[in-house]
């Protein structure tokens, strides 16, 4: 039985990447439903990229929504000289045909676990955690009826990729993530500590393109475009994939090595705001709230996301 997941997410390359995983794969997962969130670029664009990738992908009859348009608490910080203006620059990508739904997408998330059995829908969560704060906050009742919340954001090891410090999911809105890590739900986290270890080497992104079909030469543009600020900054040999981190996880967790840990996050500071400090040695008595993943096998990740994107129109 497919494992029932909702997507949330700001697209962005690398989480249209791992959209495309997920719709891939449908004896495995159950696309509940697509819900846009301000991150990479405002919300408006990130819906409309989301709309993008469900017909992309050939699967229209999923539902996207659109979410929160501004951080909890404060001002949005994108990332356009990352993802380009669009937040999907590199594909030509023709405009959706098919809109979003009416209903706000915090209370699609709310509507959707209340009514699904305890303990059976995952929240994948792509981009800033605004709409899965915003939830718990509204409705504290769906916190334990959640089955898990699989996350990309933060680093311990890695540190920071927006600042010295902060990730760019978590430092965009640290209220929404503090809400999310004392919320009590089952988090996996997909820190800066694996995903800078699944490197897009020219020889990986050639694969989606020698699939053939149109998903694997969206994925090989959206790849050679978003990499070029990557490659620059870091100097090796390909670029790091983050969000399908998360779905692979759920796919073959057999890939990914962590540990269960406290994970808080630094809200105060402003040296630090948005930083994932993670107890991965066990040095405090902080109740663990969070699998943190640290490594992982970045040849079967490469393998898996080749197989899925080909199976794709």
């Amino acid at each position: 039985m497919a494992r029932k997941i909702i997507i949330d997410t700001d697209p962005g390359q690398d989480d249209a990447v791992a959209i495309l995983l997920a719709l891939a794969s449908p004896q495995e997962l159950d696309v509940l439903g697509i819900v846009a969130v301000a991150g990479n670029v405002g919300l408006a664009q990130n819906a409309k990229n989301a709309l993008k990738i469900v017909e992309l992908a050939g699967r229209p009859e999923v539902p996207v929504f659109a979410g929160c348009a501004r951080p909890l608490t404060r001002k949005l910080i994108t990332a356009e000289h990352v993802h380009g203006q669009t937040g999907l620059d590199g594909p030509d990508l023709p405009e959706p045909t098919i809109a979003l739904e009416d209903q706000h997408g915090v209370d699609f998330i709310i509507d959707t676990i209340r009514a699904e059995p305890e303990g059976t829908v995952t929240l994948c969560a792509l981009g800033p955690l605004t709409n899965i704060a915003m939830a718990l906050i509204k409705a504290p009742d769906i916190a334990p009826r959640i089955a898990e919340i699989v996350l990309m954001g933060g680093a311990y090891f890695e540190v920071g990729n927006i600042t010295p410090a902060a990730e760019f999911n978590i430092y965009v809105d640290p209220e929404a993530a503090k809400t999310v890590m004392a919320s009590g739900a089952p988090i996996t986290i997909m820190p800066l500590d694996v995903t800078h270890q699944m490197l897009g080497t020219p020889e990986r992104i050639a694969a989606f393109t020698s699939a053939g079909n149109a998903s694997g030469a969206a994925v090989a543009a959206m790849l050679g475009f978003s990499e070029r600020f990557d490659l620059k900054k870091y100097g090796w040999p390909g670029a790091p994939l983050h969000d399908p981190c998360v779905i692979a996880w759920l796919l073959a967790p057999e890939i990914f090595e962590g540990r269960l840990c406290n994970v808080e996050i630094e809200c105060a500071s402003e040296l630090t705001r948005g930083m994932t400090v993670a107890d991965y040695w066990h040095v405090t008595d902080r109740p663990r709230n969070a699998t943190f993943i640290r490594s992982g096998n970045s040849d079967a990740f490469y393998a898996l996301l080749a197989e899925k994107i080909a199976s794709l129109p």
